[in-house]
């Protein structure tokens, strides 16, 4: 049994959410207490989809009556095979399978599933009611960005729409969202965000280390170091705070310690911005730039992002540890379909001597 957070719940329909068939019954009934799980289990931040054989127009007016619609994302309402309809919704919601918990009624469609290998966790739906003691479904934290996690993915839904009409270039495109990309120096009401961050990212994430919150409030109170956490706005909201990075930042020599991006931005072209803002930080204090990078069989993305910057390898340990470096003298400029609200001109240490009266 896997012991990875859950972020996603892929519900089957028919004697799973409710008791009956919808095309053989006169009527069906929601399961008992069904409908306060599925919200509870919203609040704390957990996804909700379906991979269900049925009607598609019928299944989901039967969910509109029965109040419970707007809370799946990317329905997948048809005849094909339930892995096929998992796919499509990991597709959709950029999740990885390991993070996604399927629960259907029959065992034929569990094992079909889990035949396929894709790493999905598969549970029998007479267990539906274990859902809120179970921890892989409890968060430490609750956070503002958590309790509103499905709308952002409804936000970002009508996103999509949009760039699939839209027959532009993609830059165009781009410039047409109104993005705002925000860095600021974390404070301790940002902490919890930031635990979470590092706990749920694992494709663009620079090491793989996790960080509690106890960890976290020592840091932002070290001279030494600097926690940045970053935030994206659109025409269409807020994507809430969706990247940090912890930099050590002792002369001669800054390092980047922890870099990490949530995978939700990865198509707005905004993964290498972070890394640019840090580079010309650095630049400005005449300090070198180094960044470590941990393969943990997830995160070559960011291995790329690292290289597509301008850094180098300047160690390799042979075991999947890289010491980056860059030598500051080319780098990169901002995209122009961004608007970038960060301080660039103050030093980090002014700025931390005004949140935290350090000096």
């Amino acid at each position: 049994m896997s012991s990875r957070d859950i972020k996603c719940i892929v519900w089957d329909l028919d004697n799973t959410i409710w008791d009956g068939v919808l095309l053989e019954d006169r009527e069906v009934s929601l399961k008992p207490a069904i409908a306060s799980i599925i919200d509870t289990l919203d609040k704390r931040g957990i996804l909700h989809s379906i991979a269900s054989k049925n009607d598609s127009e019928l299944a989901l007016a039967k969910l509109a009556e029965l109040g419970l619609e707007h809370y799946f994302l990317y329905p997948e309402i048809h005849w094909s095979s339930k892995s096929s309809s998992i796919r499509a919704i990991q597709k959709n919601l950029n999740i990885g399978f390991d993070t996604m918990l399927f629960i259907d009624d029959q065992s034929f469609e569990l094992d079909e599933v889990d035949n396929e290998q894709l790493g999905v966790i598969c549970m029998h739906a007479d267990h539906y009611k274990d859902l809120l003691n179970d921890p892989r479904l409890m968060p430490r934290f609750i956070t503002e960005d958590s309790a509103r996690r499905r709308e952002m993915y409804v936000a970002d839904q009508l996103r999509k729409s949009e760039e699939m009409q839209y027959e532009g270039p993609s830059e165009q495109f781009l410039a047409s969202l109104d993005m705002q990309f925000t860095v600021n120096l974390a404070t301790e009401n940002d902490l919890q965000r930031v635990e979470e961050l590092t706990i749920r990212t694992n494709q663009l994430n620079s090491t793989g280390i996790t960080y509690s919150y106890e960890q976290l409030v020592q840091l932002i109170h070290d001279p030494d170091y600097a926690l940045l956490v970053c935030e994206l706005t659109d025409k269409y909201g807020t994507y809430g705070k969706i990247g940090i990075a912890l930099v050590k930042t002792t002369a001669p020599t800054w390092h980047i310690e922890l870099l990490l991006m949530s995978c939700r931005v990865m198509s707005r072209g905004v993964g290498t911005l972070l890394i640019t803002y840090i580079m010309n930080q650095a630049k400005l204090h005449n300090c070198k730039l180094q960044a470590h990078f941990i393969d943990t069989g997830r995160n070559r993305m960011m291995n790329i992002s690292y290289r597509f910057s301008g850094f180098t390898v300047k160690h390799d340990d042979g075991n999947g540890r890289y010491l980056f470096e860059h030598s500051l003298e080319t780098i990169p400029s901002y995209p122009n379909y961004v608007m970038l609200e960060a301080p660039d001109l103050l030093s980090i240490e002014r700025l931390e001597e005004e949140l935290y009266g350090l000096s």
